[in-house]
Order: structure tokens, then sequence, then C-alpha cells
């Protein structure tokens, strides 16, 4: 019979990352959600008109001897050109899966999208699992994948920004360095507020952490004054926020373009409606933590001279995940409205073009209006990539953080400032003389539990909220300068 350590490690969690495993790899090839979304007949693209289509519209055919095409206005050697205000009505065709083959990013994006789910899954039967066998000797396999999805999807957007700076003639390269520095700024500001208006509970979750860091190393015969500085920490988290408000910068200015143009698409009231709520999503995830407006308001509401709190604050703090995940739904709901008006530019870059005067070659059009459907999947990512970000972020304050899913939760032993990872058992129940395994085995979970007694919920709590407020802000942040610009700027 297996001892109480191996457990831990070959068990239920085990099992359903191995099974996991062999779905993303037999599976998800042929039943891609990632594929779906695009796939599904609901998007349609503009296919860029053929030369030959062109040459009939501008009146010139093509001659059979070098005279007649000179005649025609073709030369060998320069491009045919034709009058930008011809009679050009660009074809429509829905999105199958041989056009996605050609896909700038395309890889990319199926394998983020596909991994998320299975990501999600493998947390929701983790979590399930533990609501239901309630162990307390096992690691919980699901940050593992949490965090495998954070790291593919900043490593796509740091993919995307690099892609900006190779541009040597635009600006986005400067746009990038700029909200940089920007959100730079903007980070060390938000990190000397006060716990009073901004609660996430850093300062709380710091000190935890240094004084368990402390008692550890002086457990080790080493003196300390603690592994790191507050001033390095909230340096370090800056110069962390500075790189996530660069990488969300343009899918932040993305995303307002395509708001407007979903806006103008739209005709039911229920979807513009709903349109306006993705918008603002990221706002009201901000609104959540800070603390004079939503946690006072509902805790201690104005109902004269008595003050009656409505909700616990346990069940505020489950509400707030639940918000931030229904508003994460709604976002992946939306999310072909706003791709259908990303793949409509095609027909109004051709609108806007026929209002201007002079003669535009051929390859430049057929450039101008293929570009769009090629870069159809950057834009997907742009859209998917801060959701998957804010969702396994939330996941990972839920867990990590030691929060509960119940609106009404049961009250639970395991507080955030109890640090113990295993019973006093588990060391005494496991003699020396078992066998080399055995002994190995222990001394990991030893180990893994000195950690936990260091990286403490208190600490992941105060961290993960913050980082979870500061990817809504920035997103809100870049998308309403970006209205901004797109509404009023590029106007005048």
């Amino acid at each position: 019979m297996l001892s109480l350590p191996y457990k831990g490690v070959i068990g239920v969690q085990l099992v359903v990352t191995m099974v996991m495993a062999s779905v993303i790899q037999k599976i998800i090839p042929h039943y891609s959600l990632a594929r779906w979304l695009l796939c599904s007949g609901s998007l349609r693209w503009y296919q860029h008109p053929t030369e030959e289509e062109l040459r009939i519209l501008a009146g010139k055919q093509r001659g059979r001897s070098k005279k007649d095409r000179k005649y025609n206005g073709h030369i060998e050697n320069k491009p045919l050109t034709i009058p930008k205000d011809i009679d050009l009505h660009l074809e429509t065709k829905s999105v199958t899966e041989r056009d996605t083959i050609a896909l700038h990013y395309f890889p990319e994006y199926q394998w983020l999208v596909d991994f998320t789910v299975a990501a999600t899954v493998v947390y929701v039967v983790t979590e399930a699992y533990y609501s239901i066998v309630k162990p307390s000797q096992e690691m919980n396999i699901s940050v593992v994948w949490c965090l495998l999805v954070l790291a593919f999807a900043v490593k796509v957007l740091f993919s995307l920004t690099t892609h900006y700076f190779k541009v040597e003639d635009g600006g986005e390269r400067s746009v990038c360095v700029t909200f940089g520095f920007f959100f730079f700024v903007k980070a060390m500001a938000i990190l000397i507020v006060t716990e009073n208006y901004l609660e996430f509970g850093l300062e709380s979750g710091f000190s935890n952490f240094s004084e368990s860091a402390m008692q550890f190393l002086e457990k080790q015969g080493l003196e300390s004054q603690g592994p790191v500085s507050k001033l390095t920490f909230k340096l370090f988290l800056a110069v962390l926020c500075s790189l996530i408000g660069a990488f969300l910068t343009f899918p932040g200015l993305r995303l307002a373009q395509m708001h407007l143009d979903a806006l103008n698409l739209a005709t039911e009231k229920i979807t513009q409606t709903l349109l306006h709520i993705n918008f603002l999503a990221p706002l009201f995830m901000v609104l959540l933590w800070v603390k004079p407006i939503t946690k006072d308001y509902i805790m201690n509401p104005p109902l004269g001279k008595e003050s009656v709190p409505l909700i616990s604050e346990d069940t505020f703090d489950t509400v707030r995940l639940w918000i931030i995940i229904l508003l994460c739904a709604l976002r992946l709901a939306m999310m072909r409205h706003h791709l259908q008006a990303y793949l409509n530019l095609a027909q109004k870059s051709v609108d806007q073009m026929k209002k201007e005067a002079g003669r535009i070659s051929m390859v430049d059009l057929q450039k101008m209006v293929a570009r769009v459907f090629y870069y159809l999947c950057v834009i997907a990512l742009q859209y998917v990539a801060p959701l998957v970000m804010l969702l396994h972020t939330t996941l990972l304050l839920k867990t990590l953080g030691n929060y509960s899913w119940g609106i009404y939760p049961e009250l639970n032993s395991d507080t955030p400032g109890e640090n113990s990872l295993l019973p006093s058992s588990v060391y005494s129940e496991s003699p020396p003389a078992d066998g080399k395994m055995k002994v190995t085995v222990v001394q990991i979970t030893m180990a893994l539990g000195s950690l936990k007694n260091i990286f403490t919920p208190l600490l992941f709590r105060g961290l993960l909220s913050f980082l979870t407020w500061w990817i809504a802000a920035c997103l809100f942040s870049t998308s309403l300068f970006g209205l901004f610009y797109h509404q009023y700027l590029t106007v005048a």
C-alpha cells in the first residue's frame, strides 16, 4: 500500500493531468474551440479583386501585343494603375478552415485558446475534487496549469509587441515606449496609495512574507533583515506593471476601434447594450477594489444612524471573483461582433479610397484589401490574450488566496494567516529506515511545507489582487485613449 506522501503525487490530479494532455494531443486538433470561433460560418471576410476584374472595371483590356498593352496604360516594368474612384464592390466569403491556414499567427492563436480551455477544464475538475475530497496534503496542480496559461499569454503579447518594434517607418515603437513609461509612473503612484482607498492587501501580505522569511532564515542559522526591502519589492512590481502596460497598449487601442465599428454594425438594442457593458467591463473590475466606492458602501451602507452590513467580507470577496468571471464570459461572447467589425475594415478602406482623387496600382489595392484578413488572428490574439490573463489571474487569486466559490461560504479553519502545509504526523510517521525513495519524498514534502510557510495566502491575496486590478486598469486606460483617438483625433 502506498504511503501518505506518495498519495500526494500519484493521485486524482495526476490522472486528470495525463487525461487532459492526451485530449490536447488527440482530440482538440479535431474539435478546436479556437477554430470554431473563426470558422463557424458567422464571420465573413472580403476577398481582394483579381487583376482581370480590376481591368474590366477600369475599362482596360489586356492587349495581345506589347503595343496594345502600352496603349492601355500598362508598361512591362511599371504596374498598372486604376482610378481610385472606381466602382468597386468587394465579394464576401465565410471563413473556412482552409482559409485560416495562411493567416499570420494562427498556430499561436489556436494553441493559446485551446490550451486555455484545457487548463480551465482541469481547474474546474480540480476544484470539484477539492470540494468533495478536501485533500490536505496535495499540491493543487491546477495552479501549474494556470501559470502555464499566463506564461503563454505573456509570450504571445511579447511576440506581438516585438513585431511592432520591427516596423521602421511607423510610430508603433514610440507608442509602446511612451505607454511603458506612462504605466511605470502610474504604477509607482498607485503603489503609494494607502489601503483605505485601494484594498489590495499588499502591505499586510508583504509584512507577512518578510516575517515568515526571517523566521525561516533564523531556523537555518542565518541572520537577515528580510529577503528584500519594501522599496525594492515595489520597484520590481512597478517594472513588471510597465511591461504589462506596454504589452496591453495595442490590444486596448485596437479594442476601441473595433468597439466603435461594432456599435455601427449592431442593429439590436440588446447587442448595443452588451457591447457597451463589454467595453466598460475593465472599469467595473477596477472599481471592485476601490474601497470607498464598493466595499465600504456595500458593507456599511448609509442607512441612518445605524450601520447594517448587507453582506460579510468573505461574501464580498467571492462576489468580486464571480463578477470578474462573468465579465470575462461576456467578453468571449462578444468576440465575433468585434472580429466582424474588424473584417469590415476592408470595405471601409475601399469606400474611403473612392472619396480620394488620383490613381492607385492594382497591387497596392489588392494588398490593402487582403491585409485585413491576413492579420485576423493577430487581432484575435489581441482580443483574447488580455481576457485569458484576467480569467486565470482571478482563478489563481481564488486558489492561492484561499477564497471560496460559495456566496455564503462556510466557516473555514484554514485562514490566510495559517501557514501549515502538512501535519506533524507526516514527519513523525516516516522513519528513515523505509528506504531512500521514501526519505526523498518526505524531504521534498518538508521543503514544500517550508515554502508554503513563507509564501502564504495573505501574500498571494495582495499580489494577485493587485495584478488582476492592474491588467484591467491597463486595458481600460488604453482602450479609453483609443476611443478618444478614433472618435475625435482621426476625424480632426
